[in-house]
């Protein structure tokens, strides 16, 4: 009875973390995209120093935290036949999209800092 428990609990898991994963790989494929589509078309004319060294630290951060999600879900690739494997596959994919979404985060915190700054400026 317990055995069977613990089966059913770890198909759960590798479902869940299957779904996990899916959303970190998108995640990480779009902030890159949205990273490159601000940048691009950003000609911004003279930005004064603090808000210059915030935004160039939100993309560091975002870069940072999008590295880190993307080593997560490097390691959780190779499938684990032991339940304990299964385990440490889970938590890395948490990490991963724990950490994809950090990275998302810090490019909406650069998106909203340039919009207050169009705001305030313009």
């Amino acid at each position: 009875m317990l055995k069977n428990q613990l089966r059913r609990d770890l198909r759960w898991l590798r479902r869940q973390a299957r779904t996990d994963r899916r959303i970190a790989a998108l995640v990480l494929v779009a902030v890159p995209s949205a990273w490159a589509r601000q940048l691009a078309g950003s000609a911004e004319p003279a930005v004064p120093g603090l808000l210059l060294v915030l935004s160039a630290a939100l993309v560091t951060m975002s870069g940072a935290a999008w590295l880190t999600g993307a080593y997560f879900l490097a390691r959780s690739a190779r499938r684990r036949r032991e339940p304990v494997e299964t385990l440490r596959l889970v938590t890395r994919v948490a990490r991963a999209k724990e950490w994809a979404f950090a990275s998302a985060g810090a490019y909406v915190a650069w998106h909203v800092l340039q919009f207050v700054t169009a705001l305030v400026m313009g």
